[in-house]
């Protein structure tokens, strides 16, 4: 038996046509990349707004609407994702399905799987999609949720990568992930925009969860 293949060369021997610091063009091409990602999510971040206790008193909203109220940022955020999951997946493993979340997950999950070449599917609230569907329940502050997801939209051994606007709790993107395994798919990864990092939402989910911009780090927030 051969002692690696190309794909899978000895962890003393790395591929130098693979491996960065053996390959100047890829290092070159990580650094490239990396530079270009910091400086689409200082501007990214610098477009965001905050609004005071809305919808109730005590939570700050993070507005997002502004990106995709101005088409480069639509593009920037696009492109700031796509780098993401191209440099944490390649171009040979990158997702064949993209699955955006009801609501705001709706909004920018299209771009991004047609940017990608992936399929789009929407997760929905309970009642919102015709024909044979699949369920999943979370806790929300004010009681129990449900999503669904079209029993034929996902098959079996789809790479799949669930995006969003935002992880709180995390229960509806677990909830979300729990229906991709439903059907079959592989779950490669979260992807969100913002993160609630004091409410620890990402701790509920079994697959990497990468966020693009830091959000607050403590304070009340509701439940998603």
């Amino acid at each position: 038996m051969p002692e690696s293949t190309s794909s899978h060369p000895p962890r003393d021997h790395p591929d130098a046509t693979t491996h960065p610091a053996q390959n100047p063009r890829l290092s070159a091409a990580a650094s490239s990349s990396s530079s270009e990602l910091a400086s689409l999510q200082i501007r990214l971040h610098k477009s965001l707004r905050q609004f005071p206790d809305f919808p109730t008193p005590g939570i700050l909203f993070e507005d997002i609407l502004p990106l995709f109220a101005d088409p480069q940022l639509h593009e920037d955020l696009i492109r700031a994702l796509e780098l993401h999951l191209v440099h944490n997946y390649g171009k040979e493993q990158k997702p064949d399905v993209v699955v955006g979340l009801e609501a705001r997950g709706l909004l920018f999950g299209p771009t991004l799987a047609l940017r990608l070449g992936a399929g789009f599917v929407p997760v929905r609230k309970q009642g919102k999609l015709p024909g044979p569907t699949e369920t999943a329940g979370f806790k929300k502050e004010y009681g129990d949720d449900f999503f669904q997801i079209q029993k034929d939209a996902i098959k079996p051994g789809q790479r799949v990568v669930i995006v969003d606007d935002i992880i709180a709790t995390g229960g509806s993107a677990a909830a979300a992930g729990s229906l991709v395994k439903k059907l079959g798919g592989t779950l490669i990864g979260y992807v969100f925009m913002l993160e609630l990092d004091f409410l620890k939402g990402r701790d509920k989910l079994d697959a990497p969860v990468y966020t693009l911009l830091s959000s607050q780090e403590e304070g009340p927030a509701p439940t998603s």
